[in-house]
């Protein structure tokens, strides 16, 4: 058997280990170090330590422990929990008025936090008892709350969407750009979803009867909750659009304003702000231990000819590019059942991205799509991340079955949402050509 081939080997195993449950950045180390240690000799790990310090000093990779700082900040000032009731009770007494509201609470959340799981679990926590109180269908429920708290995936500021610049070498503003209309479009398409379930089937989306605490609340309510998140997002992505800083100062304009937030509204206690610092901690942690890992895989795989091999069978496909884009997106789509978002971007992502740049893909379009792809990953039965995390939330009547049932409607949202983009890129490329005409570019 040719190297090349044994190559395809390495991934096998790689993939077969992963879904055996053992840990991923350690999983990626052993496997390279072990074939490349038969195949390659040991001397060819000389280049491995310039990449990992081409790792730890990379400048747009510091914008991830940033984000996911200023996130967790919004999150325990409880911000989530402010925004949510307001919406409710503004919104609610009318047919589906919750679930659109949620919805729309969910997006603005994503912008503050780009933290999947810290948003899915306050909506669990805070929007599933709301809903079910007020004879919301459980599974409907459930597919609104766990959409929406994913839409964090695809909006701006998303650390995937971070990582995902950095591994396809596309400038992270441009793909935040890129990124914004097509989750606009997401959120679109949920919107008009519940209100085809709220008109058609209205016991499954009640109005509510009273106030959901009790007390009324006015839209200048509403909007004195709002308003402080959202200059903040508008403050941290404007100063990116325009070109006034890049993301990773924009993240760290971030990071201050949530603990400037947090202090003003004496919400922020010193306990929350050391759970948040933990938990930033252990996230960049592991992000960057696989990083790692999947630096030292991708090293051997390409050294062994795996890459060639690939690019050889990729460009072979019948159909062309339209061949290559789908079975990029199906494979895609078939690893997010079993492995999480960071594994696909740092193992699979770094094989597709340069057979797509030979192919003239644009690769902010290219991002896009596998933005979009791996979002609807954290939503797909039996394995969605997301649907795990509602489960851990919210009510314990609430069963994972139901969960499951109502996922599969957004799901399908979603694909079509990837389709929409595949068959007209103008949704993700006209913002980025736009702000770049404007800037002189």
């Amino acid at each position: 058997m040719e190297m090349e081939h044994w190559a395809l080997v390495m991934f096998a195993a790689l993939m077969a280990l992963l879904m055996l449950g053992y840990p991923v950045a350690f999983t990626l180390g052993a496997v390279a170090l072990g074939f490349g240690a038969v195949f390659l000799g040991w001397g060819f790990f000389d280049l491995l330590p310039m990449r990992i310090w081409g790792i730890m000093t990379n400048f747009t990779l510091l914008a991830v422990p940033l984000f996911v700082f200023m996130g967790l900040v919004l999150e325990k000032t409880g911000m989530a929990a402010r925004l949510i009731e307001s919406a409710g009770m503004l919104f609610g007494r009318r047919r589906g008025g919750l679930a659109l509201s949620i919805v729309l609470i969910g997006t603005l959340l994503a912008a503050s936090t780009g933290v999947v799981g810290a948003t899915v679990v306050a909506m669990g926590v805070i929007a599933m008892p709301i809903l079910l109180r007020h004879r919301y269908d459980p599974a409907f429920a459930a597919g609104v709350v766990a959409s929406s708290g994913t839409l964090g995936q695809i909006i701006p500021p998303s650390v995937i969407l971070i990582l995902l610049g950095d591994v396809i070498g596309v400038a992270v503003g441009e793909l935040f750009m890129a990124a914004l209309v097509p989750g606009i479009l997401l959120v679109g398409l949920y919107l008009a979803y519940i209100l085809v379930i709220a008109w058609l089937r209205p016991e499954r989306a009640p109005a509510i009867d009273q106030d959901v605490t009790g007390q009324g609340v006015s839209a200048f309510g509403l909007m004195r909750d709002m308003f402080l998140p959202l200059a903040l997002v508008i403050a941290v992505l404007g100063s990116i659009f325009f070109g006034i800083a890049s993301p990773t100062e924009s993240a760290a304009i971030g990071a201050l304003g949530a603990l400037l937030l947090g202090v003003a509204s004496r919400s922020l206690t010193l306990r929350g702000l050391m759970d948040a610092m933990q938990h930033t901690v252990r996230l960049t942690s592991m992000v960057f231990l696989i990083l790692i890992g999947a630096t030292a895989f991708g090293l051997v795989f390409r050294g062994m000819g795996g890459d060639m091999l690939v690019e050889q069978i990729m460009t072979g496909l019948p159909g062309g590019v339209w061949g290559f884009l789908a079975l990029s997106m199906l494979l895609v789509f078939v690893l997010g059942f079993f492995l999480d978002f960071l594994e696909i971007c740092f193992i699979v992502v770094p094989i597709l991205a340069p057979i797509a740049l030979l192919m003239g893909i644009d690769p902010l379009w290219f991002a896009v799509l596998i933005a979009v792809n791996l979002q609807t990953s954290f939503l797909t039965p039996p394995f969605g991340f997301s649907l795990f995390y509602l489960k851990a939330s919210a009510p314990p009547e609430l069963r994972i079955q139901q969960i499951y049932r109502g996922a599969l409607p957004f799901v399908g949202l979603q694909f079509l949402a990837l389709g929409i983009i595949m068959v007209f890129p103008q949704v993700a490329l006209w913002l980025p050509e736009l702000m770049n005409r404007l800037q002189g570019f």
